[in-house]
């Protein structure tokens, strides 16, 4: 298994947990990583819920995303872990019963145990940590580990969607407003032109675009690049 971290440490190592750093995948990537050395385990993934339904996020070995995969399916204990809300822990995969298909793909890959701990905020769902061993059950200790961490990682994982949601609107803003500087500076060529009003000069871009069903924004940068380029060429 992974060299183990434990206590104070996994929990300062999730304090210093920087968001910012790299994509959403790096950040989750990074969690899960961080998660099979508190445990430890061989590997990990983070599931998350996609419109209701479990999808694996990240995983630290493609195994893992093969494993997780195996649940969706059918009935599984990542599935559990989510309709009840607590730890699903399987110590041989070699006699569980409950979930054959899961337990099956795992023999498998070489997973002899797996241990699901349910990730929830404030009361929200957000997904599970999936973790895998090759090497024996998780012990007593280890699944104390796993849920201390969880609620720790909740939270981290809560700041990363926020972040992430809150960005992904701000650059969305960002486009928003340099189509609409586009698009005015395109009013304005037309006006010049002797398109007439502000008005009458969106309508006649806004008529344009839709009998060449192009966006009003790829047809107002092209009059610019038109204009600037006759310009320049004058």
């Amino acid at each position: 298994m992974t060299e183990c971290l434990h206590g104070d440490s996994a929990l300062t190592a999730l304090a210093q947990f920087v968001i910012t750093d790299g994509t959403l995948d790096d950040a989750l990537l990074r969690m899960a990583e961080l998660a099979c050395k508190v445990v430890p385990a061989d590997m990990a993934g983070i599931v998350l819920l996609a419109e209701g339904r479990p999808a694996t996020g990240v995983f630290t070995d493609p195994q893992a995303a093969d494993l997780d995969a195996a649940q969706y399916g059918a009935d599984g204990p990542c599935r559990e872990s989510f309709r009840c809300q607590q730890v699903c822990r399987i110590d041989s995969t070699y006699t569980e019963q409950r979930w054959p298909e899961f337990t099956a793909a795992a023999v498998a890959h070489g997973v002899t145990a797996s241990l699901l701990v349910p990730l929830t905020a404030c009361g929200e769902r957000l997904g599970a940590l999936a973790l895998y061993s090759r090497t024996g059950p998780f012990d007593v200790e280890a699944v104390a580990q796993a849920e201390d961490f969880a609620v720790s990682a909740s939270i981290v994982l809560a700041n990363v969607q926020a972040y992430w949601d809150a960005r992904q609107l701000a650059e969305r803003l960002q486009r928003a407003m340099r189509s609409r500087a586009t698009i005015e500076h395109a009013v304005g060529i037309l006006m010049a032109g002797g398109g007439g009003t502000p008005e009458e000069a969106f309508q006649l871009l806004v008529r344009a675009s839709q009998r060449e069903n192009r966006k009003l924004r790829d047809l107002a940068a092209e009059i610019i690049d038109h204009t600037v380029h006759r310009q320049q060429s004058s």
